[in-house]
């Protein structure tokens, strides 16, 4: 019970902040490439480079696809049209004059 409470919160934090954790897979990715390519002796620095490019860039891409299936979850389940709803419900302020 524990678990699912845990993913339910990790979940609710992709939605809401899908760039960052691009962003970070994306730092996680280059940075797991690098290590992997650096293990690698026989290839020149400029080849490890643009190699650890390519695998974060790859990374990027399958994180974006992600966000974009986990966007149209919220849209399709109404989740998004709540969240925008509570946002835009127009609050007591008092206004001092």
């Amino acid at each position: 019970m524990a678990e699912n409470n845990s993913m339910e919160s990790v979940r609710k934090w992709v939605v809401e902040h899908k760039l960052r954790t691009v962003g970070c897979l994306w730092l996680s990715g280059i940075a797991g490439s690098i290590a992997y390519n650096w293990s690698q002796p026989h290839m020149k620095t400029s080849v490890k480079i643009i190699h650890a490019r390519l695998h974060a860039q790859a990374l990027t891409l399958a994180a974006l696809a992600g966000a974009a299936v986990v966007e149209y979850y919220d849209h399709s389940s109404g989740a998004k049209a709540e969240r925008v709803a509570k946002f835009l419900q127009p609050q007591a302020h008092s206004h001092k004059e």
